[in-house]
């Protein structure tokens, strides 16, 4: 026999495609039998571990992303708070808003500058 009758008598002809989806499915169940599932208990604790950190980390994230938008919120009153006190406080320094609220006392501004008094010259008068 040469060596092409021998690799023809080998050949097995291939398996129709509903039976390679059978013989898929049998090869998988056979992974995840019983047997497979006890030998890899350590690695499915593991993975089962990392869920449970990630659900941990996404929950304080979103935690975490909830009070930002809080402290967000009242430091943008804060804010506005002080952007209007400033401006009120501006507004009462200037001249006109110090006569007003003077003038409520009953003072009222003077009519000539201001002047200096000098004592050791009153004194010396006298």
């Amino acid at each position: 026999m040469s060596s092409k009758s021998k690799d023809i008598a080998t050949e097995q002809p291939e398996p129709a495609p509903v039976q390679r989806i059978r013989s898929d499915w049998k090869m998988l169940l056979e992974k995840v039998s019983y047997k497979a599932i006890v030998n890899n208990i350590p690695f499915l604790a593991f993975i089962a571990l990392l869920g449970v950190l990630y659900i941990n980390n996404s929950e304080h994230a979103v935690e975490m992303q909830r009070e930002l938008n809080n402290k967000n919120k009242v430091l943008k009153e804060l804010r506005w708070k002080y952007m209007d006190i400033n401006t009120q406080l501006m507004n009462a320094r200037m001249e006109s808003e110090v006569i007003k609220s003077a003038g409520r006392l009953g003072l009222k501004p003077m009519m000539l500058p201001a002047y200096k008094i000098d004592i050791d010259s009153a004194i010396a008068k006298k």
